[in-house]
């Protein structure tokens, strides 16, 4: 009875192995690659905001609107249209360096949302690059690649791709904005038409004790 649990535990760590040593990491790069670009080029017919809800120690201290959208060289732009604070505006001197203190946390939530779009939005070159210096699995229909020091040494990424479409399904990623440590995790979802789309993200920024959770909505079709 030993000897054939040996035996059948021998094959299954056979058939892992062989499992994973048929993921050719480069051809998966390459297709990987060429569908995030299909879709990116697809996803340039669009305009959406992503509303922003920053919270502070548990306490949801702003709320920001941003509208994204894809230039004629095909970069991706950010532009905020909008942002309050729940904080209590004071009078006098202390107004005025309340209303530059949070024009600064303004400012560090937009780095921040840039950093992401860094993580979410990666050239071909930057795909090739992470997924061959990525550890690579398959199961269940969905390949997960991990890496470290992808856009700076220390940093760390973590995709899941659908191992069908090649199409992201969800990211999750630690750097540094400046010497400030960020994480984020990014949700992806498709719409009928098949086209893949950055849903919802959650940032946590343990220099501010900070949380933002955005959601981006309203997507639409632009028009020339």
């Amino acid at each position: 009875m030993r000897k054939l649990v040996l035996t059948l535990f021998a094959i299954g760590v056979m058939v892992t192995s062989y499992a994973q040593a048929e993921i050719d990491t480069d051809q998966l790069a390459l297709d990987v690659s060429k569908a995030d670009a299909a879709n990116t080029d697809q996803l340039k017919a669009f305009i959406w905001k992503k509303a922003s809800v920053v919270s502070v120690n548990g306490e949801v201290k702003a709320n920001t609107l941003s509208e994204f959208k894809f230039d004629d060289k095909g970069e991706l732009q950010m532009q905020n249209i909008d942002a309050t604070t729940s904080v209590k505006q004071k009078r006098g001197v202390r107004g005025r360096v309340q209303a530059s203190t949070a024009q600064n946390n303004i400012d560090y939530v937009e780095k921040a949302l840039e950093t992401m779009i860094t993580y979410t939005y990666m050239s071909k070159g930057q795909l090739l690059d992470f997924f061959d210096k990525a550890k690579i699995t398959e199961a269940n229909g969905i390949i997960t690649a991990a890496g470290s020091d992808v856009f700076a040494k220390g940093d760390s990424l973590t995709v899941k791709v659908e191992s069908a479409t090649k199409l992201f399904l969800h990211k999750e990623f630690s750097g540094f904005m400046g010497e400030d440590p960020i994480s984020g995790v990014i949700e992806y979802a498709k719409f009928k038409s098949g086209v893949s789309h950055a849903t919802t993200n959650v940032l946590s920024l343990p220099a501010k004790n900070a949380v933002i959770n955005g959601v981006n909505q309203d997507y639409s079709q632009r028009v020339e």
